[in-house]
């Protein structure tokens, strides 16, 4: 069974090579300008965990798939989370300063090309995907189909309603359980479900296979968001590698805000538990998704 680490690896090395690299100060009509490429690969470079798509490739396996076939479709996930964190760290949103240890990128490149390097993160992964869909049409309908899934997790009615109604809670100072919920459920736990789901629709799976996924990446993005409601009021802005506290106050709605540390605590148990007898489904082929919510609880950043 390949690890977390493991998938990272293949993610990381594909990534290398997407976007394009383009030489210092090199711009040609039909290919993006070298400052594009930098602002680009500066956040995409940054590190981090690589979970959405490294759960994406994990699910593939898990159900017999071919997960070098699946391998742009992960990249694509990244460049697209990437993107998010890149526009969620502007001015006009959470207006951070660091990012997976680093100064964010409209601190490097300044609030116009960091929009720009979003955009171009966006669109570049749904290019990649519909350039490995056009490989191979005989497979048209499946790609498409997972192309939707993904679309539909960063889509106006996922992550971006999530981000749209937690702005608008935070500059209210008001909210309740259900917008909590509506928050969470779209800015992290879709982008969760959907890869999963475009895992399942790669594969083939049939509508069990494909309803324990959902039901496993929506606990899973749940706890993962109430763990990191938690990291932002006990842990440490070394691990974390971002700035701690600003929920607080900023007025946001959290797990922490909403049910207090006990409360946020007894949800993550919960939700663990909803996780785990989601997998069962898979028996013994789970083992990757069970080992990895179990990792998730006690973490540390």
């Amino acid at each position: 069974m390949k690890s977390l680490k493991d998938y990272a690896q293949i993610v990381n090395r594909r990534l290398e090579q997407i976007p394009a690299v383009i030489e210092d100060g090199r711009f040609e009509i039909g290919e993006m300008p070298w400052l594009l490429s930098q602002s680009m690969r500066y956040s995409l470079s940054a590190g981090g965990k690589r979970l959405r798509p490294c759960m994406l490739l994990a699910a593939v396996d898990m159900l017999g798939g071919d997960g070098d076939e699946a391998l742009d479709f992960a990249c694509a996930v990244e460049m697209i989370h990437t993107y998010s964190l890149i526009h969620d760290d502007l001015p006009g949103m959470d207006n951070d300063t660091l990012r997976r240890g680093r100064p964010t990128n409209h601190v490097v490149f300044g609030e116009g090309q960091a929009i720009l390097a979003g955009d171009g993160l966006l669109n570049c992964a749904f290019e990649t995907m519909l350039a490995r869909a056009c490989e191979r049409p005989e497979r048209a309908a499946q790609y498409l189909l997972a192309i939707r899934e993904i679309a539909t997790g960063a889509g106006v009615t996922g992550m971006i309603a999530g981000q749209v109604m937690d702005l608008h809670c935070e500059r209210m100072g008001s909210g309740d359980e259900r917008a909590l919920e509506y928050i969470q459920h779209g800015k992290t736990a879709c982008m969760f479900i959907y890869p999963l789901r475009a895992a399942a629709r790669l594969c083939g799976a049939g509508e069990d296979a494909l309803a324990a996924l959902t039901d496993y990446g929506r606990a899973f993005g749940l706890l993962f968001q109430a763990t990191d409601d938690l990291l932002d009021v006990t842990g440490t802005q070394e691990d974390m590698g971002k700035t701690l506290g600003k929920d607080a106050e900023s007025g946001k709605l959290t797990c922490v805000s909403a049910y207090g540390v006990e409360g946020t605590r007894a949800l993550v148990e919960r939700l663990h538990r909803e996780a785990l007898d989601a997998i069962d489904r898979f028996g013994g082929d789970g083992a990757f998704f069970r080992a990895l919510v179990d990792s998730m609880v006690d973490r540390t950043k």
